[in-house]
């Protein structure tokens, strides 16, 4: 029997979908800070689908992963993004997630290697939009490149972000990926000229309730703008631009424009979560969202827009204040060098005997993330030792470390050998064979690699790493607080249900259908 096809639901009247990240953005900032919420950010949880229990599901959680997941819904044992840097054997070399050996900076007067989405594997939502022949146009910014450009996808119109150091200072550039004719569109370079490093030389940053200061840009507590919040204000003034120089939702089809404000990420991995200066930028945050949104309404109105606001991860609470009087909880700096000089001098020991093999020889990387470490082949080959034999005994050493939480090795993590909770789950999914490394290493939590005793990170499956805002706002969206568990793999596919396209190809994400009207 032939039953024709009835759409149930038309394409949503969306103009403009505005996917907002804001780096290093803890859950419990919301709660925390809600009172100190006017703006934007109060915005969004009056009158949007607010759930209190979304998150990042893999390991490790940092700032590529976050992004890469954002709009594609993939975990990295799908989309290839395992990390910010992995080593590539093939390249013989450190790469980044977007690191592009063909692709050269664009809007800049230094020649360096450019950047591009070619390492993603999968697909974003603006890819499916313009597969679908939907998307008018798809652009990505940020204050960090892998947060510009992995959001936005392959077939992306451009991506920016901000090349704004004492050394370097030439505004948002791209790269020829996107500009082959290595020339950026006009009104970028004539915002990039009404901003010059000058404006923001010597800027104090202040308290908004003490007028304290926190500190001068450019000084040693603040070497660059991205350490304050005048990098998200600035980012914030771009996106305007974009806005209206591309005529972003004011013409037929459907625009993607994805900004990730990055200032956020500096502040947190210098003070830590519970620093005053978090909250203050918290504040702030919510005044640059909220002038954003008030210039979209004006330009073409809210109900013709869709808005996604979400973190890339959160952050551990640093050290000094865990161990504090006040506290006496848990946690650490873990020596980087350290651990790798120990498992390294073990395997001398065992596998070296007859020559002269010193600690480091036995890694490719030792300071890339000590929680991913590479062992030398060569190194192995000359001991004459079995690859497999060499990794298990590397991570039994590692094993009898103090504060190590787990430890596995790529054959165990090849063959699913991690326990079934989440924590192992979250370990299989951060691993993508051809990519990932040869030992894994988590530590207990509180617990973190650094380079010096200062300041806290991210990048674990605990909590406090994991758990993030998710609000999704505009018509068409059933407002209301949504208490169930929710990833941030199912963004990308409800969005793409919400606009009647393909998910992307590496989504694992269900459909939020509690939030539609």
């Amino acid at each position: 029997m032939y039953f024709p096809f009835r759409a149930t639901r038309r394409p949503l009247s969306r103009r403009l979908i505005l996917a907002i990240v804001v780096d290093q953005f803890r859950y419990d900032y919301l709660t925390r800070f809600r009172a100190d919420y006017h703006d934007g950010i109060a915005r969004l949880l009056d009158n949007g689908a607010v759930f209190t229990d979304a998150r990042y599901i893999q390991y490790p959680t940092v700032t590529a992963v976050g992004h890469s997941t954002f709009l594609s819904g993939a975990t990295p044992s799908v989309s290839g993004i395992i990390d910010n840097a992995w080593y590539d054997r093939n390249e013989k070399r450190e790469v980044q997630r977007i690191t592009d050996g063909k692709a050269r900076l664009v809007g800049t007067d230094r020649e360096a290697e450019g950047a591009s989405p070619r390492r993603l594997l999968v697909s974003t939502l603006g890819d499916e939009l313009k597969i679908a022949g939907r998307a008018a146009r798809v652009i990505g910014m940020s204050i960090k490149d892998r947060g510009a450009i992995l959001p936005a996808g392959h077939l992306a119109d451009a991506a920016y972000w901000l090349e704004a150091n004492k050394d370097h200072w030439s505004g948002f550039v791209s790269s020829d990926y996107y500009f082959p004719k290595k020339k950026l569109p006009d009104w970028v370079t004539d915002f990039n000229n009404a901003h010059p490093r000058a404006r923001f030389a010597q800027l104090e940053w202040k308290e908004l309730d003490t007028g304290k200061t926190f500190c001068t840009i450019e000084d040693k507590t603040c070497p660059s703008i991205e350490y304050t919040y005048f990098g998200n204000q600035l980012l914030e003034e771009f996106a305007e631009k974009t806005i209206e120089s591309e005529n972003l939702g004011g013409h037929d089809g459907i625009d993607i424009l994805t900004v990730s404000f990055s200032s956020n990420d500096y502040v947190g991995h210098t003070v830590g979560p519970d620093a005053p200066a978090v909250r203050d930028i918290s504040r702030r945050t919510d005044r640059e969202l909220g002038k954003l949104l008030r210039f979209i309404d004006a330009r073409i109105g809210l109900d013709n827009a869709l808005i996604v606001f979400t973190a890339d991860h959160g952050v551990a609470p640093e050290p000094h204040v865990q161990r504090g009087d006040e506290r006496t909880m848990p946690g650490d700096w873990l020596g980087e060098e350290e651990y790798a000089s120990r498992i390294g001098m073990a395997l001398s020991g065992k596998f070296g005997r007859n020559s002269a093999f010193v600690a480091g020889d036995w890694f490719l990387n030792r300071r890339l993330s000590i929680n991913l470490l590479y062992l030398d082949y060569d190194t192995i080959a000359k001991a004459n030792a079995d690859v497999v034999e060499v990794r298990r005994f590397a991570a039994d050493v590692a094993r009898g470390l103090p504060h190590l939480a787990r430890v596995h090795t790529r054959d165990e993590l090849l063959h699913g050998l991690t326990p079934p909770d989440a924590v192992g789950r979250a370990m299989q999914l951060g691993f993508y064979g051809p990519r990932s490394p040869d030992l894994v290493l988590l530590p207990e939590p509180y617990y973190m690699f650094a380079a010096q005793r200062s300041g806290t990170t991210h990048s674990t499956p605990y909590s406090y790493d994991t758990h993030v805002p998710l609000i999704f706002f505009g018509s068409g969206i059933r407002a209301g607080l949504f208490q169930n568990p929710v990833t941030i793999n199912d963004v990308a596919p409800t969005l793409a249900a919400l606009l009647q396209v393909e998910t992307p190809s590496g989504s694992s994400g269900r459909i939020l259908t509690e939030i539609m009207q």
